[in-house]
């Protein structure tokens, strides 16, 4: 059993604030200086100091929060495991492009298994990453960018990732150049999604921005996006899944390019997520 302190020190590694944090637990602020206190004497360290009026975390704090969500992680499972639950549940994330495009079939073999009972959240990057810190999930489903030392990872598979344009559009099928496509309308996903992480970082290695085109839209849903290159005369990036779920999309690429990156597995170091994986990839009897 996690002793108690740990959770007060996760709901301030959240809040960064000792009054909130307090209200929250139904502490006093002392009560709550006070469990972050006995943690530095027991660790023999300091885990939290002041900038200014802002607090920050050590880098010993970083250690433990690590740590101490995977702990919670495991705990929370064996808890799970002891009463014998008649089913196994999975709590699987997926950012949109692998939820809505990719893991269809997966899931329709998990749906009908009689030994799972399922819960799939669709999401962004980000909001995916803090639901697997908070133990929403057993492992999140990921395309693009995420800090590899913080957690771990496996590969799932690795996907082209290509311009989509109506085709009738001039670009249909065609090698275009950065300047070509600055001319256009471009349609963006929100901050925080690994779609738009990646060509922000691709714009970025050739010392572009997003503002260097003529006009961006910024949009969640692909199903709209879709609808909008079809009927707008405008352009959007994405994975070669998303490309191909239309018929009527055609694709183009930048330059001679061919842009290419990784579907991951990502779940908490020093856990037993990976059982779950395989129970995902129906790998449990094999």
């Amino acid at each position: 059993m996690l002793d108690y302190r740990i959770n007060t020190f996760l709901q301030l590694c959240d809040l960064m604030n000792y009054r909130k944090t307090a209200e929250l637990l139904h502490m006093t602020q002392p009560a709550v200086t006070q469990h972050i206190h006995f943690l530095e004497e027991e660790y023999n360290c300091k885990l939290f100091i002041y900038n200014g009026k802002k607090l920050k975390k050590t880098k010993a704090a970083h250690q433990l929060e690590a740590y101490a969500r995977s702990a919670k992680y495991t705990e929370n499972i064996f808890k799970k495991e002891i009463i014998n639950e008649p089913l196994t549940e999975l709590r699987i994330g997926a950012t949109k492009t692998i939820g809505e495009y990719v893991i269809t079939e997966q899931i329709r073999e998990l749906f009908h298994n009689d030994k799972y009972t399922l819960s799939l959240i669709v999401d962004n990057t980000e909001n995916l990453l803090y639901l697997l810190e908070h133990n929403k999930l057993d492992f999140a489903l990921i395309e693009g960018f995420f800090d590899k030392q913080k957690y771990s990872y496996m590969l799932y598979r690795k996907e082209p990732f290509v311009g989509i344009c109506s085709k009738t559009h001039p670009f249909a099928q065609r090698n275009v150049s950065f300047e070509e496509l600055f001319k256009e309308t471009l349609i963006v996903r929100e901050k925080g999604s690994g779609t738009r992480a990646i060509f922000e970082q691709i714009l970025f290695e050739h010392n572009f921005t997003l503002e260097c085109f003529k006009k961006q839209i910024c949009i969640s849903s692909f199903q709209l996006i879709k609808e909008l290159v079809l009927t707008e005369n405008s352009i959007s990036f994405v994975y070669e899944a998303v490309a191909n779920s239309d018929n009527d999309l055609s694709s183009f690429a930048i330059g001679d390019n061919c842009i290419t990156r990784e579907f991951n597995y990502v779940y908490l170091k020093n856990t037993n997520a990976q059982k779950y994986i395989s129970l995902f990839e129906n790998k449990e009897d094999k």
